[in-house]
């Protein structure tokens, strides 16, 4: 790799943006694709620009199989988990989240709860949620756990959320909860559109009663969103 570009993909990795490395086998030549950039000395026509972005979106390394010349290795930034609330699930949620690779960040103001003795070794984010959320820009690795199970922190999350790349948002409640919460979004403007994304009872139907039970069923929805296409969405929620 040659070092211009080298630096390059490093600035990319501090910066935590996702980045992908197109090498022609035959040559050697190289190019960096991000989002919005493509740069390096292998020409890239549109066609294969698209496959490269799309194998970054999900997070793909390897030949491609109608051009076996061509290989890419995705960079990508850790998955992130935002979880509003400090509560007992978040507990079991976030030690879960952990082993299978996510980056996890507690919000919740209310410092008796959000505190390290509950939460060791993760970043806690003591602000009002909706402000958070703004410094916290989720993206499209990110997904929110809305657990506080109270209006007046769920909701200023999810209001911010929604307008988000985030691939996940779940809430914690009742059908009927969720019901009454998504008749406060509607009143703030919120489209059906935008709040079909709200998975809500959170988690899979497992009939999960415990706390670490209701973290495993919201993890497997989790992965099941990110891992799945959209057509496959057809589990019922989780009651």
């Amino acid at each position: 790799m040659k070092k211009a570009l080298l630096q390059r993909l490093q600035e990319a990795r501090s910066a935590k943006t996702p980045a992908i490395l197109v090498t022609e086998l035959s040559s050697g030549r190289q190019n960096l694709v991000t989002a919005e950039s493509d740069e390096g000395d292998l020409p890239l026509d549109a066609a294969l620009l698209v496959t490269a972005r799309e194998a970054l979106r999900d997070d793909r390394s390897g030949v491609l199989e109608k051009a076996p010349d061509i290989f890419l290795q995705v960079f990508n930034p850790p998955l992130r988990l935002i979880i509003v609330g400090a509560v007992h699930i978040a507990q079991s949620l976030a030690t879960l989240a952990k082993q299978v690779g996510y980056e996890v960040i507690i919000v919740d103001p209310r410092q008796a709860w959000a505190s390290e003795a509950r939460f060791p070794g993760l970043e806690i984010v003591d602000e009002w949620p909706d402000d958070a959320m703004r410094a916290l820009a989720p993206d499209c690795r990110t997904a929110i756990a809305s657990l506080s199970h109270d209006p007046k922190l769920d909701d200023p999350a999810l209001e911010v959320v929604l307008r988000s790349e985030a691939f996940y948002i779940g809430a914690l409640g009742s059908r009927r909860t969720h019901a009454k919460r998504l008749e406060r979004l509607r009143a703030e403007g919120f489209s059906e559109a935008e709040l079909q994304r709200i998975h809500g009872p959170i988690g899979l139907n497992i009939g999960a009663k415990s706390p670490a039970e209701i973290a495993i069923s919201i993890l497997a929805e989790m992965t099941r969103v990110l891992r799945l296409p959209p057509a496959a969405e057809t589990v019922a929620k989780a009651s």
